[in-house]
């Protein structure tokens, strides 16, 4: 095992280090008809999403089914009906313009009883008096793989299904805690396994719950509308917007990594890669097991070997030649931890040996440098400065351009704690990054911490685990959201 490298060193000893600061103006988004604006919200009121216009992918119509009790079916049904037609504003949420024909989204939901899955009184409190959590969670999980498979085995089958789970559910059956012989510890969580479950049908999920469907939960309404059907829209097939200037064939890696399921061996970990296009599309792969010991490495963070670098970069570059049909002309690699040689080799070996252009960056969430101003306002987003030979990156801030602050903390920028391969300029590099801050189509947020290359790492990897190692997952983001 080669030995962990030193981290960077700031400045020589004894010499001072000067701060030189940059700003990055807020990335645009690209909206239907080839409209521009930064904001995912103000840019779809105004325009309609991208895949209107752009692609051939818009869904006109979206049939939607229902799985949960009669009364939650019917709840879900007319809470989505009455949002469909728009939701009123405030000053802090603007308005939601609707998922209907003619504004807002210009689709039209369809409901039909056929698309709908009843859970039944009887069979709810058969898994509810379930004693043991490990096997109440497991009832509950049968029971709404049964629904999934009904419904996938119809005539007529919904585009997309939505799960209402009831109080009573989440609480008895949303996770469970368990330790078997040949498992070791174990928790799952009932939204994960459903997402999973759901994949061997094919069906793109969303789960609801009563408190949103009766009025109890208390984020403003609007809010809610927005990010519910900015996620519908990517999961009926569409891409709400797009980045505007990425860089044309460039493909952009993120790499992450999960403990299977009910593996004992807690050295065991599974590489996971998201890749996307120059248009925000993406892909998820699973990558290969390995064995990780942080004790004898000295690293809690897992890193690959120069051949397990080299197989998951080939994965990566085969599929997505086979989805793209074509071969990216440059490479970005996204990751958390710094790059270690064999790491680092091996990546490089396979890019090399198909694609010319390559950057590999590591970007680490950190709380121990920031930038303090003399207003009252925190740094603003797209702030970058370098101390050494370090570069940071304000993901999270200020929003010049809207005059908001949509954090709830103060903020704190990543470190590009790592970069390898030289073929772009640091500067094009960290605004790529700030674009794809911009790329979560589970909301309609105008950015977050993380590019989203890295950002689903964790929310993936648990979805992963659920998925057993003799069965594919599928490579749509839609079926992870």
């Amino acid at each position: 095992m080669t030995a962990r490298p030193a981290p960077p060193r700031i400045s020589p000893a004894g010499s001072p280090s000067l701060i030189a600061s940059t700003y990055f103006p807020e990335p645009l988004l690209q909206f239907a008809n080839d409209g521009l604006h930064i904001d995912p919200k103000a840019g779809i009121a105004r325009y309609g999403p991208r895949s209107w216009t752009a692609s051939g992918r818009h869904p006109a119509r979206l049939r939607v089914g229902l799985i949960g009790t009669a009364e939650l079916v019917e709840a879900a049904r007319t809470w989505m009906s009455s949002r469909a037609e728009g939701v009123r504003g405030d000053l802090n949420n603007p308005e939601f313009p609707g998922w209907m024909a003619d504004r807002g989204f210009f689709s039209s939901l369809e409901f039909d009883d056929a698309w709908n899955e009843e859970l039944g009184q009887t069979e709810l409190r058969q898994v509810l008096e379930i004693k043991s959590q490990k096997d109440r969670f497991h009832a509950a999980l049968t029971l709404f793989e049964a629904k999934f498979r009904q419904l996938a085995e119809r005539d007529s089958v919904p585009d997309y299904v939505v799960i209402a789970l009831s109080d009573q559910i989440v609480t008895r059956c949303g996770t469970a805690d368990y330790t078997g012989k040949e498992t070791g510890a174990v928790h799952r969580d009932l939204r994960r396994a459903l997402k999973a479950s759901a994949m061997k049908f094919r069906i793109p999920t969303q789960i609801v719950r009563a408190p949103t469907l009766d009025g109890r939960d208390r984020t403003p309404p609007s809010r809610i509308a927005w990010n519910f059907f900015t996620a519908m829209y990517c999961k009926a097939g569409g891409y709400p917007w797009s980045p505007y200037g990425l860089t044309p064939g460039t493909c952009y890696v993120g790499i992450g990594f999960y403990r299977p399921l009910g593996s004992a061996d807690a050295t065991m970990q599974t590489s996971l890669v998201q890749a996307f296009d120059a248009r925000g599309e993406g892909l998820v792969l699973r990558g290969h097991e390995f064995e990780w010991d942080p004790n004898k490495t000295g690293s809690r963070s897992p890193h690959l070997t120069a051949d397990g670098a080299h197989q998951l970069m080939a994965l990566v570059l085969d599929r997505y030649e086979a989805a793209m049909k074509q071969t990216p002309a440059r490479i970005v690699v996204h990751k958390t931890s710094r790059y270690w040689p064999d790491e680092r080799e091996g990546f490089r070996a396979a890019i090399e040996s198909r694609v010319r252009r390559y950057d590999l960056m590591a970007l680490e969430v950190q709380s121990r440098v920031r930038l303090i101003t003399t207003s009252k306002y925190p740094p603003l987003r797209g702030t970058r400065f370098t101390f050494g030979d370090l570069d940071y990156l304000y993901t999270t801030g200020y929003i010049s351009a809207l005059n908001e602050f949509h954090g709830m903390h103060v903020p704190a920028p990543l470190q590009v704690a790592d970069h390898v391969g030289q073929d772009s300029s640091r500067d094009a590099l960290l605004k790529e990054v700030l674009a794809l801050t911009k790329l979560n189509w589970n909301s309609a947020a105008l950015g977050g911490l993380l590019p989203i290359t890295i950002k689903f790492s964790g929310l993936v990897g648990e979805i992963m685990r659920e998925i057993p190692a003799d069965r594919e997952p599928l490579p749509q983001f839609k079926f992870y959201i």
